[in-house]
């Protein structure tokens, strides 16, 4: 009987020590790193898009041009090429800025003017037909904010504001005064003109609204439409084709030129951390 009592509490005693020595043993459950924090980083753009370019009025500047006249004015942009490159910082998910150097390609204008006397002058009309080129470099420093993220889409607003250097080229002015007889004698006058190629540098600002999507940490695209307001653009001194008319006249002016553009760019993050190393456990 005692060699059974004894028995047992020897097999109690190694089943403890068996259980003690397992739980030293055991492998801790591995440590997870914490999330990481919201990224903020240097990055660099890229864009393409095209423009849908306005402007107010075209005026000839040379004093007293359009006394004693009213003027009613047609014209036109066609549309042209945008390219930009820039730089900017992500500060959080919710704000970022950047500085953009855009080239906007040459866009072909189209104008005509339907002239008509008042007063003195009733009767009197001529027409104007203009054409000319128009091109731009814009440099922008913007700002935007970020709504948040969808369904990995991230809508954005934002704004900018810089200088613009907008030239002109290849400005003609074909016109008919069709009663100049009327008032100074002989038959219609059919006035020519051109000017040379001029560059004016104006302040310039923008609104920016668009939708954004991240393919990798790394890229992002995106889709925007953007307002601008490029300034005036201004030709170089008008002259006549019968070099007496106008000899070194003032320019042409082209007020408030405004454009609608649409972009697809893309984002490149090239300050983002890397991710850590992968959990390796020994068992």
């Amino acid at each position: 009987m005692r060699s059974v009592k004894s028995l047992i509490v020897a097999g109690a005693a190694a089943l403890l020590s068996s259980s003690a020595f397992a739980a030293d043993l055991t492998v801790p459950p591995p440590m997870y790193p914490p999330p990481p924090a919201a990224y903020g980083g240097w990055y660099l753009r890229g864009d393409i898009g095209m423009s849908n370019q306005h402007v107010k009025n075209l005026v000839f500047t040379q004093p007293g041009a359009y006394d004693n006249e009213v003027v009613s004015e047609t014209s036109s942009f066609s549309s042209a090429g945008i390219f930009d490159l820039g730089v900017g910082y992500q500060f959080n998910n919710w704000f970022r800025a950047d500085f953009t150097a855009q080239y906007r390609g040459k866009s072909d204008f189209t104008g005509l003017d339907m002239v008509s006397g008042t007063g003195p002058f009733a009767g009197f009309y001529n027409n104007d037909n203009y054409t000319a080129t128009k091109s731009e470099l814009l440099f922008l420093a913007n700002a935007y904010a970020d709504l948040g993220t969808w369904w990995c889409i991230t809508p954005f607003v934002g704004a900018g504001v810089g200088m613009a250097r907008v030239t002109i080229s290849n400005f003609t002015d074909l016109g008919v005064n069709n009663n100049h007889g009327t008032y100074f004698g002989g038959p219609p006058v059919v006035a020519d003109a051109s000017a040379g190629s001029a560059s004016e540098w104006n302040f310039a600002w923008a609104l920016h609204a668009g939708l954004a999507y991240q393919v990798t940490p790394d890229v992002t695209l995106e889709l925007a439409y953007s307002y601008v307001d490029l300034g005036d653009g201004v030709t170089g001194p008008v002259n006549s084709f019968d070099h007496a008319t106008y000899v070194n006249a003032p320019p042409f002016k082209f007020h408030n030129i405004t454009s609608n553009d649409l972009t697809l760019g893309v984002r490149w993050n090239f300050d983002n951390p890397p991710p850590p190393p992968p959990l390796i456990t020994k068992g």
